[in-house]
C-alpha cells in the first residue's frame, strides 16, 4: 500500500502532465484539438482527485485508529472512573455503554444497573422529557460533532469560529467599526477638541432547532448486528444534519434560519461575463479586502469543486497557473494565489447572476452551537414494521461579524 507522501509525488507528476496538456494550447490551436487537450487535463485531474480521497481516507485512518487507542486507554478503569457495576459480575460499565444498549434494547430492555446510569445521567440534563429523550454521552457529542465537520466546511475548525453555550437563548453580540475615524494632529499648546464617538453596532444569534429525522433500522440488526450500534447511528445523523447545517450556514437568508456567509458578505467584484470568471476578477476580489485582513494569514478563499476545476486551468499574465497543488513532504496546502481555499458545495456554481467565490477572513463568521445534543428512541411509532426508529436534535445558528472582512464575486446577469 502506497504511503500518503507517495501519494502526494504521484499527484505531483499528474499534476505537470496535465498542465503540459494545456501548455500545448496556444492562439493558433483549432477547437477539436482543444477540446482533445482539455478532456485530457480534466481526466488527468479526476485521478488526482481520486488520488485525493484515497489520501483521505488514509488519514482518516490513522486518524480512526489514534482514537481508537485513545477509547481503549479511557475504558481501562482507574480510581476516577464514574462506572457502575455490571450485573452479576465485577467487570464496570460506563455511561456510553450502558447508552449503546439502550439505544440497541429501549430503557425496558437493559439491566437494572446500566438503567440505573442512564437514568442519574439524564436527571443531570435540562433539555430532555419523560417521552424517551435523554442526552447523549460527551463521547458520543465529541464524534458526532467530528462527523458533522466532515460533511460541511461550515463547521469545520480553522474555517469558521464556534461559539458553544449552554443554552439557546438569543445571544446579542456587539461589533465596532471605526475605520472611518482617524486621529488629529495637533499645534503646540492646542487643545483636542474633535470628539467622535464609538459607534456600536449589534449582532444577534439564535438557536435554529435542527433534526436527523427518523433512522429506522429493524429489530434483526439491533439484535444481531456486531458492530458498535451507536456510531452507526451517530454517523447517520450527522450526515443528515450537517448537510442542511452547511447549507443555512452557507445561503441561508436570516429570516427564520442562519444569515449564511455568502448572503452576508460584502459585494467585491463583478464579472464581465455571465458564465466565466477571469484572472483580473479574482485579483480583484483578493484586493476588494483590505489589507489588514489580508495580512494577518487568515484569509482565504471558498468556492464549489466545479469552480475548482475552472481556476485549475487560468493562468496570470506570466504563464503561471492560479491554483497550485498541495506540497507532499512539507504539508503545504493547495493555494489559489498563494491562499488557502476551502470547497463548500453549498455554493453556487459558475453561472449567470450567481455569487461563485468568497474571499476573505472567514474565522469572522461565527457558527453559535447549543451543547446539548438529544437523540429519541421510536419504540412503538414503528412497530407493525418490527422496526426502531431514532431521531437527533441539535441547535445552531451563524452571523458574519464583519462584513468588511469576506467579499464575494458575482457573476454578471447576462
Amino acid at each position: 500500500m502506497p504511503t500518503i507522501v507517495e501519494l502526494r509525488e504521484r499527484q505531483a507528476v499528474i499534476t505537470a502532465e496535465a498542465r503540459e496538456r494545456l501548455d500545448l494550447i496556444t492562439a493558433e490551436t483549432d477547437e477539436a484539438r482543444v477540446r482533445e487537450l482539455e478532456s485530457q487535463h480534466d481526466a488527468a485531474m479526476a485521478e488526482f482527485d481520486r488520488l485525493d480521497v484515497q489520501i483521505r481516507r488514509e488519514e482518516q485512518v490513522a486518524e480512526m485508529e489514534r482514537r481508537a487507542e485513545e477509547e481503549r486507554v479511557r475504558q481501562r478503569p482507574s480510581g476516577g472512573d464514574r462506572t457502575v457495576p455490571a450485573g452479576g459480575g465485577g467487570e464496570q460499565r460506563t455511561y456510553e455503554q450502558a447508552f449503546n444498549e439502550y439505544l440497541r434494547r429501549g430503557i425496558e430492555g437493559i439491566d437494572d444497573a446500566d438503567r440505573g446510569l442512564i437514568r442519574e445521567h439524564r436527571a443531570q440534563g435540562t433539555t430532555t422529557d419523560g417521552a424517551g429523550g435523554y442526552t447523549v454521552p460527551t463521547g458520543f457529542v465529541g464524534e458526532l460533532i467530528k462527523s458533522l465537520k466532515a460533511w460541511g466546511p461550515m463547521l469545520d475548525p480553522g474555517v469558521t469560529r464556534e461559539l458553544m453555550t449552554a443554552s439557546g437563548n438569543q445571544l446579542e453580540i456587539p461589533a465596532l467599526n471605526d475605520t472611518s475615524n482617524m486621529g488629529v494632529r495637533l499645534a503646540e499648546n492646542t487643545a483636542a477638541t474633535s470628539e467622535g464617538d464609538l459607534a456600536f453596532t449589534q449582532k444577534v444569534l439564535d438557536a435554529y432547532k435542527y433534526s436527523s429525522g427518523p433512522i429506522l433500522v429493524s429489530n434483526e440488526l439491533l439484535q444481531d448486528s456486531a458492530l458498535p450500534f451507536e456510531q452507526i447511528v451517530r454517523d447517520a445523523m450527522a450526515e443528515r444534519i450537517a448537510r442542511k447545517v452547511n447549507l443555512d450556514l452557507t445561503v441561508g437568508d436570516g429570516t427564520g434560519d442562519p444569515n449564511g456567509i455568502v448572503t452576508a458578505s460584502a459585494l467585491g467584484r463583478t464579472s464581465v461575463a455571465a458564465a466565466a470568471i477571469t484572472f483580473d476578477e479574482i485579483i480583484d476580489l483578493v484586493h476588494s479586502v483590505d489589507p489588514a485582513y489580508r495580512q494577518n494569514g487568515t484569509c482565504r478563499f471558498m468556492f464549489n469543486d466545479t469552480t475548482l476545476a475552472v481556476l485549475r486551468k487560468l493562468k496570470d499574465g506570466d504563464g503561471n497557473y492560479l491554483w497550485q497543488p498541495a506540497d507532499g513532504r512539507s504539508g503545504a496546502p493547495a493555494t489559489i494565489l498563494g491562499y488557502g481555499f476551502v470547497i463548500n458545495q453549498a455554493v453556487d456554481s459558475i453561472a449567470a447572476a450567481k455569487k461563485v467565490m468568497l474571499f476573505g477572513d472567514l474565522s469572522k463568521y461565527v457558527v453559535r452551537r447549543v451543547r446539548d445534543f438529544a437523540v429519541r428512541r421510536l419504540a412503538e411509532r414503528y412497530a407493525e414494521f418490527d422496526q426502531i426508529g431514532f431521531i437527533g436534535f441539535g441547535r445552531y445558528d451563524g452571523e458574519l461579524l464583519d462584513a468588511a472582512a469576506v467579499k464575494h464575486l458575482i457573476t454578471a446577469a447576462s
